[in-house]
C-alpha cells in the first residue's frame, strides 16, 4: 500500500537508530552515573579494582571510564557528536567485557578448551551486558546517529 501511512526507508533508519541511541541512555543512567557519584563521593572502589586488573594510574582510568560511560552515553542518546562518543563508549566496553568479564576466556571455557575452576569463573561476573552495549556502540559510530538526533544525519 502506498500513500501517507507508508513509512520510507530512510524514515525507518532513523527510528532504528533513535532506538538502537537508547543504549547510551542505559550505560549512562545505570552504569555510568554510579561510577560518577561514587567517584565524587569517595566512596568508589572502581580504581582499586582497575589496579587489581593491572591498570596504571588507575584513579585516572576511572574516572576516564566514569565519564565515557556518563557523558559519553548522553550524547549518544541524544545524538550529538554520535560517532565520537560511541566509539568511546565502545571502548570501555570493550574493557568491561574483556578484561573485567574475561569474555574471551569464558568462551574458550563453555566450549572446553580452557579449564577454570568454577569459582574463578563466578568471580569474573557475566560479560553479556558489555558486549550488547559493545555492538550498539560499534553500530553506531559507524551509522552515526541518524535524522531524528542532534547531528541531523551528518555523515
Amino acid at each position: 500500500m502506498k500513500g501517507a501511512a507508508t513509512v520510507s526507508g530512510s524514515a525507518r533508519a532513523d527510528l532504528a537508530l533513535l532506538v538502537l541511541r537508547l543504549a547510551g541512555l542505559g550505560l549512562a543512567v545505570f552504569h555510568g552515573w554510579p561510577k560518577l557519584q561514587a567517584l565524587v563521593a569517595g566512596t568508589s572502589r572502581f580504581a582499586e579494582g582497575l589496579g587489581s586488573m593491572g591498570f596504571p594510574m588507575p584513579a585516572a582510568f576511572a574516572w576516564a571510564a566514569a565519564l565515557a560511560e556518563t557523558v559519553g552515553g548522553l550524547l549518544v542518546f541524544v545524538g550529538f557528536g554520535t560517532r565520537i562518543a560511541a566509539a568511546l563508549c565502545a571502548i570501555t566496553m570493550v574493557v568491561a567485557a574483556f578484561t573485567r568479564h574475561h569474555a574471551f576466556d569464558l568462551f574458550l571455557w563453555k566450549v572446553g578448551l580452557k579449564t577454570v575452576s568454577p569459582e574463578e569463573a563466578k568471580a569474573w561476573g557475566s560479560p553479556e551486558l558489555a558486549l550488547v552495549y559493545l555492538l550498539a556502540f560499534v553500530a553506531l559510530a559507524i551509522a552515526g546517529a541518524g535524522r531524528l538526533s542532534l547531528d541531523r544525519g551528518k555523515r
